[in-house]
């Protein structure tokens, strides 16, 4: 079968591997329909982690590169509920990491069922092909920082599809939201096209003044933070006292966080990185969060932004596209 690897200089080849075997206990087999090239996927392919920086060449399951796809299940192990077989799936390989299989990006796939949300009949699998991750990050995220204690939320980079989804998802249980972007017309886009309440454009004059007041107002002490850089340092004096900034993403890329540390102490401010990998929600309540996530993943939000669509022999074309908060989606079948 058609495979999408990486190679010991880590960049991506495509190769003919091995089909799956019969799938054993907790694994199913998946005909993948397509997969959408997130973020993480391009990062984290040039900083390879200890345990894969020894990835020997060859036609190896474990080469197979990619954390998002979306397809039909084919074939269950042995014990696995019925109802799976033949459903359409969209799939997060980090729910349930394996050292068999490192990623998604090939004509079938063998994972832990519990990879795998079950979509409804009528939607097109490949519509959910890259966006799992984020309905996951922000159900996750919600459900820890609600355990912490914090009554609200405000997210950095609200335009993406992990703040898109922070929105839904928080509107639906009632937690005050709060969206930084950064222009009028992703302010109005995101209020008319997700009915976010309390937008605010990072570039406009009165910014700061217009999210204290209402950061004080809503107790807004949860930051989701997929920007990091000056921004940080700039809404730090807006926050509510006991605040705590989450990082997840790094938007502004190499640009440093620099804020007074009279200011982070007198609001007893609380730094730490968030990953959905560590919450309780996906290490110990992962059924519980897919069955809830069954029940709205219909919700357009949820569905993976499209830019354009590739070839797995336009693999590098794929990774190079720029499509802003739109996706290169490959598309492994028709």
């Amino acid at each position: 079968m058609k495979a999408i690897c990486v190679t010991e200089s880590r960049n991506l080849e495509l190769r003919d591997i091995p089909s799956p075997s019969a799938p054993p206990s907790g694994y199913i087999n998946v005909r993948i329909a397509a997969a959408s090239i997130n973020h993480g996927d391009k990062t984290f392919l040039k900083r390879p982690p200890s345990a894969l920086a020894a990835l020997a060449s060859g036609a190896r399951l474990s080469d197979v590169w990619g954390a998002s796809a979306s397809g039909t299940v084919e074939e269950l192990g042995p014990d696995i509920p019925s109802n799976y077989l033949g459903r359409k799936v969209a799939i997060y390989r980090g729910l349930k990491p394996n050292d068999a299989v490192l990623g998604l990006w090939c004509e079938t796939v063998q994972m832990p069922y519990q990879t795998c949300l079950l979509l409804p009949d009528n939607v097109d699998a490949k519509d959910y092909s890259g966006s799992l991750v984020n309905v996951v990050t922000a159900y996750a995220f919600i459900e820890q920082v609600v355990a912490e204690g914090h009554r609200g939320i405000i997210v950095t980079a609200g335009s993406s599809a992990t703040g898109r989804a922070l929105a839904v998802l928080a509107r639906g249980r009632g937690i005050p939201f709060l969206a930084i972007v950064r222009s009028e017309e992703a302010k109005e886009a995101l209020k008319r096209e997700v009915e976010v309440e309390h937008v605010f454009n990072s570039s406009h004059p009165d910014f700061m003044r217009d999210l204290e007041q209402k950061a004080q107002e809503l107790g807004t002490t949860a930051v989701f933070d997929g920007v990091g850089g000056t921004l940080i340092g700039r809404i730090l004096g807006a926050l509510p006292p006991r605040s705590s900034i989450f990082f997840y993403g790094f938007l502004s890329g190499q640009e440093k966080v620099e804020f007074q540390s009279a200011v982070f102490m007198m609001k007893d401010i609380t730094m730490k990185r968030f990953s959905n990998f560590n919450t309780v929600t996906v290490q110990e309540k992962l059924g519980e969060m897919l069955k809830d996530l069954e029940s709205c993943i219909e919700d357009f939000v949820f569905k993976t932004s499209i830019g354009k669509a590739f070839e797995p022999e336009d693999i590098q074309a794929a990774m190079e596209y720029n499509g802003g908060s739109k996706k290169a989606m490959i598309v492994f079948s028709r």
